[in-house]
């Protein structure tokens, strides 16, 4: 099976998407700012001739004044003629719709007399207005009824010739404008989308150099600090992470196989020896090799055991049996515990309580961390050296120091002796698998705490466990 990524059809692409989303946008924008004129335009023309019909009833109530209905009929005449019998029409009506004075009616023979605007006229005695189409002709017309005398009704009409040049010549241009503006829009969204997706290309071009054994490349930045600049610094940094896990992953997995090659070396060997021993011999020899098989499996055991337990409580899966704990009790309880073992070392161990402190936690969890804390300082401490105890109430929490006189930890290591396996150079001639201090640590942080450590090479050192904690009154 192939493992190089499959070219998406340019059709599925981000890419063309956009492309038509800014042609889309774009065309619909101009379809509305096009229609906007449109309407605009339109509704000028159009109350300019309303405005010229009106100015015409306005000459017609003046000669009707001054001559009478003659004057009128003479009036329809002459501005047909002047104006040209195609571009305008009189008629001159009674309140009934007859006819009784018009001008050339030979091109407007078709234009009907409406006598429901009549009736409304009548009604409103203002001048109404209509747009119609003229029958035979690829035009249309304004037409207007208004009162002009007391009982004349003026029927005039107007070609809206100009009207009709503005909408050919506009869906001339529209047609040609769109054309050019989708074509526009489309090559200019492909650009600016190709433009924006650069950085995607380089970050996609990135993941596919990146193997298992090519984890130092990093997504090219920008410097813009824009959306995809912040995408790349967040996949540099996890970049960073992924290789950093990978890095302790195969430090750790190196350390295991260390600490399980001894035990079963050990194991092999004392079967070999078991193996190599004369008969007689044989039996004890035998129970010799099974009392250290079982030694060394426990070591073994212990070793998992811990790293699970690691492993589940980082997980958020440890199993954590939270109970109100006296604190002081418990601390003053495994001090006395390894008293003995520490004389035997020839070590001196306080323990200094200032207060008694109860605290919400897991007794068996906090008793395993405290003890990790208190027999690393006592292995690490020579003959003659002391190590202190102390419980100490804070503002917030409660402190357990752990102060020993030994060799000291190096600055930069002080973080990394609570890794898993880790150990340093003086420590790894001492027993113990490095898991110690991580599993502190992490119990320490279950509980809502910390372990730190401060320290200076040839001055021991203090390791400091911070818990949350209630003062008690006894």
């Amino acid at each position: 099976m192939s493992l190089k990524p499959r070219v998406p059809d340019f059709f599925r692409t981000i890419a063309f998407r956009l492309t038509l989303w800014y042609a889309g946008i774009f065309s619909i924008s101009s379809c509305v700012a096009f229609g906007l004129f449109y309407f605009l335009a339109t509704q000028t023309i159009q109350d300019q001739i309303d405005q010229e019909l009106m100015d015409k009833a306005g000459y017609f109530r003046t000669a009707i004044q001054r001559n009478g209905i003659v004057g009128a009929q003479n009036l329809a005449v002459i501005e047909a003629q002047a104006a040209g019998e195609k571009s305008i029409f009189f008629r001159l009506l009674y309140p009934t719709g007859e006819v009784f004075a018009s001008s050339h009616m030979s091109y407007w023979k078709d234009v009907f007399i409406d006598h429901d605007i009549i009736d409304r006229l009548m009604k409103k005695r203002a001048p109404l207005l209509r747009t119609a189409q003229v029958t035979g002709h690829d035009q249309k017309a304004r037409i207007m009824y208004t009162f002009v005398a007391r009982n004349v009704i003026l029927q005039t009409g107007i070609a809206m010739t100009s009207h009709s040049r503005f909408i050919k010549a506009f869906k001339t241009v529209f047609g040609v404008s769109m054309a050019f503006i989708v074509m526009f829009s489309a090559i200019s969204g492909f650009f600016l989308s190709g433009k924006a997706l650069s950085g995607v290309e380089a970050m996609t071009r990135t993941a596919n150099r990146i193997t298992g054994h090519n984890l130092d490349e990093r997504v090219p930045q920008s410097g813009s600090g824009d959306e995809l600049d912040h995408l790349a610094i967040t996949i540099n940094r996890m970049l960073g992470r992924i290789a950093d896990l990978i890095k302790s992953i195969r430090e750790m997995s190196d350390n295991i196989a260390h600490d399980l090659k001894s035990p079963l070396t050990r194991i092999r060997g004392f079967a070999e020896m078991s193996l190599l021993q004369e008969d007689q011999e044989g039996m004890e020899g035998y129970r010799t090799m099974a009392a250290n098989t079982i030694e060394e499996s426990d070591r073994l055991l212990d070793m998992i055991n811990t790293m699970l337990v690691i492993s589940r409580a980082e997980a958020g899966e440890g199993e954590f049996d939270f109970q109100f704990l006296d604190l002081t009790a418990m601390i003053t309880e495994a001090c006395e515990l390894f008293v003995p073992l520490a004389e035997d070392r020839g070590i001196c161990l306080t323990c200094d309580v200032q207060a008694a402190v109860a605290v919400e936690a897991d007794s068996r969890m906090l008793q395993r961390a405290f003890s990790n804390l208190l027999d690393n300082a006592l292995k690490y401490t020579p003959e003659g050296g002391k190590v202190t105890v102390s419980v100490s109430a804070g503002q917030k929490d409660a402190c357990i120091c752990v102060a020993d006189t030994g060799p000291g930890i190096a600055p930069d290591s002080q973080e990394k002796i609570f890794e898993r396996f880790y150990r340093t150079e003086s420590s790894r001639t001492s027993a113990g698998t490095g898991l110690g201090l991580s599993l502190a640590r992490t119990i320490a942080r279950q509980h809502k705490g910390e372990v730190s450590v401060e320290s200076r090479p040839g001055q021991g050192a203090v390791f400091t466990m911070r818990l949350p904690f209630q003062i008690t009154n006894s």
